[in-house]
């Protein structure tokens, strides 16, 4: 009868120990793409705004309709010194609650023009400021700011639509008059 007892303890432990790795104790996930980044989807999500905001749809796409985010954690997560990828995360974890103490409310509750008066705020922070969490804002912003005009220039929608890039050198036509060619300005 013991034998019997103990192979039933057996299976229902071992049952256990195969249930337990599959339970989800974590409050949010972490994004695994970002493997030095320590990134949620709610935090993704803000960056989306950010860089929506930054660069908004118009006449031409926005930074949110060609998901300018995943191109900025990529960069960070690749190409951005460690310092500068602990103080990409502060700052990212921190902008909601400056948001907060600047807009009045989250960011993604504010309209569009309070948005823009908080990001010109945070990018306005100077370097004598003391408190670590806005000069981890701030860098945040910078980064966010350049990789979001980076990402949005050189992305496939800019490149092939609305400037479309020729090889170098290109076709010749030695009879062009230079008042017929036009230069598109896209830059303003």
């Amino acid at each position: 009868m013991q034998r019997r007892e103990a192979l039933k303890s057996l299976a229902v432990l071992t049952g256990g120990a195969i249930l337990v790795p599959s339970c989800n104790f974590e409050k949010e996930e972490i994004l695994a793409a970002y493997s030095n980044l320590k990134v949620t989807p709610a935090q993704q999500s803000l960056l989306a705004q950010i860089a929506d905001t930054i660069i908004p749809p118009g006449k031409l796409k926005g930074a949110q309709d060609l998901a300018i985010q995943d191109f900025i954690l990529v960069m960070v997560n690749d190409c951005v010194a460690q310092t500068g990828q602990t103080q990409f995360t502060i700052g990212l974890q921190a902008f909601n609650s400056f948001s907060k103490k600047k807009g009045g409310k989250n960011f993604s509750k504010l309209e569009s023009t309070a948005k823009e008066k908080v990001i010109a705020e945070g990018l306005s922070i100077g370097a004598e400021t003391t408190d670590e969490n806005q000069k981890a804002v701030r860098e945040f912003l910078s980064i966010t700011k350049r990789f979001t005009i980076q990402g949005f220039m050189m992305s496939q929608y800019i490149m092939t639509e609305i400037k479309p890039y020729s090889l170098i050198p290109g076709s010749y036509n030695g009879e062009v008059l230079i008042s017929s060619i036009s230069n598109m300005k896209i830059d303003g």
